[in-house]
């Protein structure tokens, strides 16, 4: 759950300031929690007391040993590839000559140096910008199904998709107009009490604040008093860190994001990409351009994975020898079936072991593609980490996808692993309260709260997200791989899974409830937390199976 979601459910601002110009807030905002490290996710809890990976201890344990490098993929919305902490660990396909418009290694994909963009087109053009599955889906099918009935129709099997296909368009139209509509009035808000602001600290109409600025503001006026309250309410939300232009770009995105709901443009993939994303064939599409300005997550999550160690900037990843594979395929709004599985498939190919993949929607219309494209990288020995999602549901009872309960009825696919999202402090807060769980389907939870990583253009982001847990956790499974080469993928999932110590008798908050407390080993298979130290510990016990 987003910051603008958790506001909806709780507002603190008067619909006097949402009417008008002045920022009348209705109660005096909490005081801020203190500030977190920028890498406690990688921290101890018994020696520095946050409930991060003891990565510290993991390369201790370590010491003396030497490592080979990994090839670890993100399938995501792209990368910076010259944000300084990344660039010097990217890919490079080694049979590709950059530049001269040829597919010189014959993989199909012309110019693909650190890796491919599947939502890329012509003339440096990009489709980042989509709507959600079933809107998608909603729109192809209502044509056929729209005035028929289950009587009626006489395909039974796609009907009964269909009618799944129309509960979950009609629950997301209502559900993103109604937040449309109040962030709309949110962002004229933001506005208005960001020039009070800025006026009150003399600052340029282009100038920027932080929490610890408001402490300069000293007027007894009304409104600026109230604008205060307005900004310090939002900083402590998003963080002491972050800025008014950061809180602003990204209400803008999800703006945007909900208005592709209502206001679909559902020609963009034919207009941009040019290939049909509902008939799987062999012919190629998208592009090697791979930052667009929707890089910001998938850098994010790359420097996690293995952004640079020790250069005195940014920050340490994981794992400290990757080469990280960059594939653009999650657009803002959700991504096409098709491009995932041509996506993991790439990967593979190309010699990646661990893949990381920070998405998930409500419908699969060709699961059974993405389903083959898994057993494809499990017949390879390629670990997939995915982000369990960020709705605070029992995926057990309502699954999101991509999964690996199979259409043809396997399931618990031994290469996927699935990571849902904890905090930085032991006790009833541990699991994140956005985070998707599941006893059966959610295999392991790892930091995901408030946790920092690099962005795009040489900035920083510190954000939630099971999809930073996800990297974490993938930067650990390349970690092993680097120290211990012969692992296979089965193995490095069991070996994350079993040193994951379950947190028995710890009573949390059930994702989702300020009021319900469940015990945090029922959120997932494991029961605990990922930790780098005692996966390395086991690993170094374990006799490697890995075949190629």
């Amino acid at each position: 759950m987003n910051i603008y979601a958790k506001y909806l459910l709780s507002c603190t601002i008067s619909s006097a300031l949402l009417a008008g110009a002045q920022a009348n807030a209705q109660t005096a905002p909490k005081p801020a929690e203190p500030e977190l490290p920028k890498n406690w996710h990688a921290m101890d809890l018994k020696t520095q007391g946050y409930f991060g990976i003891s990565l510290n201890k993991a390369y201790l344990a370590l010491k003396g040993k030497k490592s080979k490098p990994v090839v670890i993929a993100t399938i995501d919305s792209g990368i910076d590839t010259a944000q300084a902490d990344l660039k010097a660990v990217l890919w490079k396909n080694p049979k590709e000559i950059p530049g001269n418009g040829k597919d010189d290694d014959g993989n199909g994909y012309i110019d693909d140096i650190h890796g491919w963009n599947f939502l890329g087109g012509p003339g440096g053009k990009c489709d980042f910008t989509e709507t959600t599955e079933e809107v998608r889906e909603y729109n192809r099918l209502k044509g056929k199904y729209l005035q028929l009935t289950e009587a009626t129709a006489p395909d039974k099997k796609e009907f009964a998709y269909w009618q799944t296909v129309r509960t979950t368009y009609d629950s997301t139209l209502t559900k993103s107009s109604s937040e449309s509509k109040q962030l709309s009035q949110m962002m004229n808000v933001l506005m208005i009490t960001s020039g009070y602001v800025k006026k009150g600290l003399n600052l340029p109409a282009n100038g920027t604040f932080k929490l610890a600025d408001l402490d300069r503001l000293k007027s007894a006026n009304d409104t600026l008093a109230q604008s205060k309250n307005v900004w310090t309410y939002f900083f402590t939300e998003e963080g002491p860190t972050s800025t008014n232009d950061k809180i602003i770009k990204e209400l803008s995105e999800y703006l945007t994001k909900l208005n592709n709901d209502i206001n679909p443009d559902l020609e963009a993939r034919q207009r941009i990409v040019g290939d049909d994303p509902n008939v799987w064939d062999t012919k190629p599409y998208g592009s090697g351009l791979l930052k667009f300005d929707d890089a910001s997550h998938g850098t994010g999550v790359a420097g996690l994975m293995g952004a640079v160690h020790g250069n005195k900037y940014g920050i340490d990843g994981v794992a400290d020898n990757v080469r990280i594979m960059a594939i653009k395929a999650v657009p803002n709004g959700d991504e096409y079936d098709k491009d995932i599985a041509k996506a993991i498939r790439y990967a593979v190919d190309n010699g990646a072991k661990v893949v990381n993949m920070s998405f998930g929607k409500k419908i699969s219309p060709h699961k059974k593609w993405v389903d083959d494209a898994i057993k494809y990288a499990g017949e390879h020995d390629v670990l997939l980490v995915q982000a369990s999602g960020n709705d605070h549901l029992d995926v057990d009872v309502k699954p999101e996808f991509p999964n690996d309960m199979f259409e043809d009825g396997t399931t618990d696919a031994d290469n996927l692993l699935s990571v849902g999202a904890s905090s930085a402090r032991k006790g009833e807060k541990l699991a994140g309260d956005f985070s998707n769980y599941g006893k059966n389907n959610v295999d392991v939870f790892a930091p995901g709260v408030k946790v920092t990583s690099v962005d795009k253009d040489a900035e920083f982001n510190t954000a939630d997200g099971t999809s930073f847990a996800s990297p974490i956790t993938a930067g650990v499974a390349a970690l092993l791989l680097e120290y211990y080469p012969d692992l296979s993928a089965k193995q490095l999932k069991q070996i994350i899974m079993q040193s994951a110590k379950p947190l028995t008798g710890t009573m949390v908050f059930k994702p989702g409830s300020t009021t319900e407390k469940v015990d945090f080993t029922t959120l997932s298979k494991s029961g605990g937390i990922v930790n780098a130290y005692e996966s390395v510990i086991l690993a170094g016990k374990v006799k490697g199976e890995r075949k190629r």
